[in-house]
């Protein structure tokens, strides 16, 4: 069998959008052109790959087997491609890292602003998600890079230790809570709290911890950012969780109480996470080196 690689972009992109409509604006092609590039894959490998409803596209098991080896192929191209422009006048690609909210909002934004600028040619699509989510997604092939947090299951991944941070309570200096040396996640969860929004990793995170603990977290007020969260928090809206380097860094230009969590969870790890570093475009190990380079080592902050 011969594949056309322009279909098993098209199939990957279709896949990971759960969307025909959208794996077609992915792949930059019209809707009709996809459809009928689809159905013509199906008819050559003589199976059907794609399940089609109202609420988007499922792959049969025939599709699961397909995207993997697709992934696969694409990868070692993206490889190859970056290779071959190591003896060019320049690295071009596009790297895709997804990491957790910490990661994204404390440490990626001065690593990649430096890398980016050093490398001009080079593009990062950089994601927020779930750590659990990032690793199936590296698994997979859908990101080349991933930062995860806390306790996943991590088997048959390369890891590097990047850096350590804890999650805090944030309080105004007013608050009864303010006044604590310490208290348990659990105990902040009869007062109202200030978070980012659901589509925040530490939003889900920490909704599923209440959950765990058979309460309601009672959100007062959702924001877009640990800036505006801690501005809530010192008008003294509600309380909040977050990174303690967040929270040190806003508490030296705001009235806050940054107050200890108790809980186990609270410390955590961050890693960085490739399926096969050796697989990787050689433009993603340029920047996989400079995230290492920028950790300590040991999973202890710098």
């Amino acid at each position: 069998m011969r594949f056309d690689l322009v279909d098993l972009k098209l199939f990957t992109n279709v896949v990971e959008a759960r969307s025909l409509t959208r794996g077609a604006e992915h792949s930059h092609i019209s809707l009709a052109a996809a459809s009928a590039r689809i159905r013509n894959l199906e008819d050559y490998v003589g199976v059907t790959l794609l399940s089609r409803s109202n609420q988007g596209v499922t792959m049969t098991g025939a599709g699961e087997t397909l995207v993997a080896y697709a992934r696969r192929v694409i990868r070692e191209l993206d490889q190859l491609s970056g290779e071959l422009q190591e003896f060019a006048s320049g690295l071009k690609g596009n790297v895709r890292v997804f990491a957790n909210t910490t990661a994204m909002s404390e440490y990626l934004p001065a690593v990649l602003r430096s890398f980016l600028v050093n490398h001009p040619e080079i593009t990062v699509d950089m994601q927020e998600r779930l750590s659990g989510d990032i690793v199936r997604a590296v698994k997979d092939g859908v990101a080349d890079i991933g930062i995860v947090a806390g306790d996943v299951r991590l088997s048959g991944m390369e890891l590097v230790p990047y850096r350590r941070d804890r999650l805090v309570l944030v309080a105004a200096l007013s608050h009864p809570l303010a006044q604590k040396a310490g208290v348990a996640f659990t105990d902040t969860l009869a007062y109202d709290h200030v978070g980012l929004s659901e589509a925040s990793a530490i939003h889900s995170f920490l909704k599923r911890a209440a959950t765990d603990a058979h309460y309601d977290l009672r959100w007062r007020v959702q924001v877009s950012s640990f800036e505006v969260a801690c501005r809530m928090i010192e008008a003294n809206v509600g309380v909040g969780i977050l990174p303690e380097s967040t929270a040190t860094r806003h508490a030296k230009s705001m009235a806050l109480k940054i107050v200890d969590l108790y809980d186990e969870w609270a410390e955590r790890r961050l890693q960085i996470c490739v399926s096969d570093r050796a697989a990787l475009p050689l433009f993603a190990r340029k920047l996989l080196d400079v995230l290492v380079a920028d950790g300590d080592g040991d999973g202890h902050q710098g």
